[in-house]
């Protein structure tokens, strides 16, 4: 297994407001479970081979995911990155520190992996680009939606996941939380389901064959919506929430949005209407 090809998941999600109310009604009825258990999250950004993605997304998530729940981690969702046809995302879920490190070699160092890394990492150009991540306070954790029923959901995961990344001054990230809280209001208002708000896990590396970026701290917000006209709403209070962060001085530089396109399987995606 070579550093920073040794391929891993990791996009968590899916709280909503302080206060907890309206979190609770969106999930209700999805069968969603809280991901309080869950104290670290990787979100985790590759670089693929042109031409491989497709081939990369349905390979990963046909052999990882239940392997990942059977060591007691989840991959939270799997994503293609809109606008950049080499982008895959994901994100993966962790008790704590120890049970990273316990997961990973079990499974790094395990018949899955052993089996399928060859042409995995083929394909893989680059995996280091990695944010080891906690939730900012538990009311803004993650929830995990079931997994993609095939009977249920023939056409596989839907909607859009929404990924704003904010690379904030050293010891700011709550000062920063506080003063975004009312654009991730908007964002609400405007028909996101927030997924989570998460903030850099600042320990050491205990899995260092799979390495972490140190450039931190972060903050990511996590949120669903269900079509392109809600993320289009979406992208332009993104754009105006950092224009006015970036002049309150919190921040190293302007915000990253990205737009995810769940793949067939990822548990985060738009919840399932029910009928009857």
């Amino acid at each position: 297994m070579t550093t920073g090809k040794a391929a891993a998941l990791a996009l968590c999600l899916a709280p909503l407001a302080p206060g907890g109310e309206g979190r609770a009604a969106e999930a209700k009825g999805t069968a969603a479970e809280r991901l309080e258990g869950f104290q670290v999250v990787e979100l985790r950004r590759y670089t693929i081979k042109a031409g491989a993605r497709d081939a990369f997304a349905r390979r990963f998530e046909s052999w990882f995911p239940e392997a990942f729940q059977q060591l007691g981690a989840l991959a939270l969702g799997q994503f293609a990155v809109r606008g950049d046809p080499t982008g895959f995302t994901w994100l993966r879920g962790f008790r704590d520190m120890e049970a990273r490190a316990i997961v990973n070699s079990a499974f790094y160092y395990g018949p899955v992996w052993k089996e399928h890394r060859s042409w995995m990492n083929e394909v893989l150009t680059d995996s280091d680009d990695v944010l080891l991540l906690r939730p900012l306070s538990p009311e803004r954790g993650v929830l995990v939606l079931p997994a993609v029923d095939p009977v249920d959901e023939p056409q596989g995961a839907q909607g859009i996941v929404v990924a704003q990344i904010f690379q904030v001054q050293e010891k700011r990230a709550e000062e920063l939380a506080r003063q975004a809280e009312p654009a991730f209001a908007g964002y609400r208002a405007a028909g996101a389901r927030e997924a989570g708000v998460l903030v850099t896990l600042d320990l050491p590396n205990n899995f260092p064959q799979l390495p972490v970026r140190t450039d931190g701290p972060y903050l990511v917000w996590l949120g669903l919506v269900k079509d392109d006209e809600t993320c289009r709403r979406l992208q332009g209070l993104a754009e105006a929430a950092s224009r006015s962060l970036v002049a309150a001085g919190l921040l190293r530089r302007a915000p990253e949005l990205l737009l995810l396109e769940p793949t067939s399987r990822s548990r985060l995606r738009w919840p399932r209407e029910r009928t009857g």
